[in-house]
């Protein structure tokens, strides 16, 4: 659920995945990780990320829609 919400939001914001592995401050391989489902974040990151796209934490994983 991460990996689509991540996806979702970051391309509505007109995000490249390259931009957002440069403000996390991680290779551009981890990020695709992240939105392919195939890791996810350590928490302080999950929250940078939440806070860079305006969402709640709820929201990136899954547990609130509405965002």
């Amino acid at each position: 659920m991460l990996g689509e919400n991540l996806n979702k939001t970051r391309k509505l914001k007109g995000f490249t995945a390259q931009h957002m592995a440069d403000i996390l401050e991680i290779d551009i391989r981890l990020y695709r990780k992240y939105e392919s489902n195939g890791c996810f974040p350590k928490i302080p990151t999950l929250i940078k990320i939440a806070d860079y796209l305006d969402v709640s934490l709820d929201y990136l994983v899954g547990r609130n829609k509405n965002d």
